[in-house]
């Protein structure tokens, strides 16, 4: 199985998730796409405009383009990895998608987007590239962007049918929501999920994190049956560090295979993420020692107050059987958070913070006066301010910060630049750097011409395009005057600096 069906489907329809529009959907709707069941195939069965197709479906494209639509996702987190679910469409496939995403912070009171991600101002990120599907297949694909989103568009290329997008991931919820207040720090929605488990024969772990109620025992985490010595167990990455309180263990419709008993154990894992392999090092302290469990009971265990900050729970059931849902309440450490993401960022002394931000852009003054605006309480917060202060910078300012990028194709830029920033430079030049020679010689032939004309180096998103898509881009800004192409360039080096930031939150 790979690693991220473990994650929750942050599209999930009981998660909050919501299609919001899609240019066609003339043989099937929409919404069908995230549909919690399983899709299925009705013989025979048609509707007025063709065969019932379990999914969404446009009609037969007669001109140029392609198909899409737009969702919000149930949960706004980092997306580790998508199925592309085509299962029963056949001849009615589509040949290749792309995904994209954007952030427009959550919504505020809930459930009302302050933003419209239809908007001609919304900032589309490419998440997964065009790329071919197989129909009737569950076509996964692994996802490392590493941002935070909150909405996605699906695109299908020419037209066809989809049967289910699922959105595996880790939840990333606004700080403002979860600080000073005790939550259910292993809660999918406040970033919880599941490292590993000995088994999950009948039911998936994942299940134990989920916010509404187990509908049935398939809702719920089952092992198999333990015919040996031994026990069953999971361990779990809780969202946010915090001290547990109390936990609830919930074995609703578990009745003739609810485990015997059950217990708990935490620890703090600071130093590096914990996985399968890390388990049996780690400092175990026990939280809940061995206890007597019920059939179809919600049970409350209020613990001890003790003062230990901890990252991962490992819950034991004794010898096997079913939960429902766990909870581990308590009292969050925001400041316990890795270093590495926003509170980190928050946290650095002024220089050093001035020193990781300049490996985003060029520009001292940006630098500056981002760091001196921290902290910021969300990353929308953190990006929007990145914007208003790009777009307000002097001529001189742009250009220091073209200055630290390396031609299209080359490795050295004019300004020296970190080993990190060399490095996401590479990346992004990727496709540029493995060319076939002839677009390469004309790479590098338009890199001189354009330098020569407007005096500083072309500058585009690389990012997901090929040697080609820049060549032309290269060739068609050529014929813009100095004041048109400072201002596209300038919005490229923006997308740029965004890409950056989420890198070095993410880092």
């Amino acid at each position: 199985m790979t690693d991220f069906l473990q994650l929750a489907d942050l599209a999930s329809e009981r998660l909050g998730g919501r299609v919001i529009a899609a240019n066609d959907e003339f043989f099937a709707p929409k919404e069908n796409l995230l549909k919690e069941s399983k899709p299925i195939f009705v013989e025979g069965k048609y509707t007025a405009r063709g065969k019932w197709m379990d999914g969404w479906e446009t009609r037969r494209r007669r001109t140029p383009g392609h198909d899409w639509c737009v969702l919000r996702l149930g949960l706004p987190g980092i997306i580790s990895g998508i199925v592309v679910d085509t299962t029963f469409f056949t001849g009615n496939y589509p040949e290749r998608f792309s995904l994209e995403g954007c952030d427009l912070g959550s919504p505020n009171p809930p459930g009302i987007e302050k933003k419209k991600p239809l908007s001609a101002k919304t900032e589309w990120v490419q998440i997964c590239p065009e790329t071919a599907l197989q129909g009737d297949s569950r076509n996964l694909f692994p996802i490392g962007s590493g941002a935070r989103f909150t909405h996605l568009r699906l695109r299908i290329y020419p037209d066809g049918g989809v049967a289910r997008l699922r959105v595996h991931g880790e939840a990333v919820p606004e700080a403002k929501w979860i600080a000073g207040r005790e939550i259910d720090l292993a809660a999918v929605e406040h970033g919880g999920s599941i490292v590993t488990s000995s088994d999950q024969f009948y039911g998936a772990p994942r299940n134990l994190l989920m916010p509404y109620k187990a509908k049935n025992m398939g809702d719920g985490w089952e092992t198999k049956r333990r015919r040996g010595p031994g026990h069953d167990w999971v361990v779990l990455k809780l969202g946010v560090p915090g001290q547990i309180q109390r936990i609830v263990v919930d074995t609703a419709h578990f009745k003739g295979n609810f485990p015997d008993s059950c217990s708990l154990d935490a620890c703090l894992a600071k130093k590096a993420p914990l996985d399968g392999a890390s388990i049996t090092s780690q400092d175990w302290l026990e939280i809940l020692p061995k206890t007597k469990l019920k059939a179809n009971h919600r049970h409350v265990f209020k613990l001890h107050r003790h003062s230990n900050t901890v990252t991962h729970v490992r819950f034991q059931i004794y010898p096997d059987g079913g939960v429902s849902r766990l909870r581990v309440f308590g009292k969050p450490e925001i400041a316990e958070a890795s270093a590495d993401g926003l509170a980190g960022l928050n946290l650095l002394s002024k220089r050093t913070a001035v020193k990781s931000l300049l490996d985003c852009c060029g520009s001292r003054k940006w630098a500056e006066q981002l760091a001196t605006l921290r902290p910021f309480a969300t990353r929308t917060q953190l990006f929007e301010a990145s914007d208003k202060i790009w777009n307000v910078l002097s001529h001189e300012d742009w250009v220091e910060a073209f200055r630290h990028h390396p031609p299209i194709g080359g490795k050295q830029a004019a300004d020296k630049q970190s080993a990190k920033a060399s490095r996401w430079s590479s990346a992004e030049q990727s496709a540029a750097q493995v060319a076939a020679p002839a677009v390469l010689t004309a790479i590098a032939e338009g890199n001189r011409a354009y330098t020569e004309k407007f005096g500083y180096v072309f500058l585009i998103c690389a990012a997901g395009k090929t040697s080609e898509e820049i060549l032309q881009a290269m060739q068609q800004r050529m014929s813009n005057s100095s004041e048109t192409e400072m201002r596209v360039a300038v919005e490229e080096q923006r997308k740029i600096i965004r890409l950056r930031l989420e890198k070095l939150l993410n880092s």
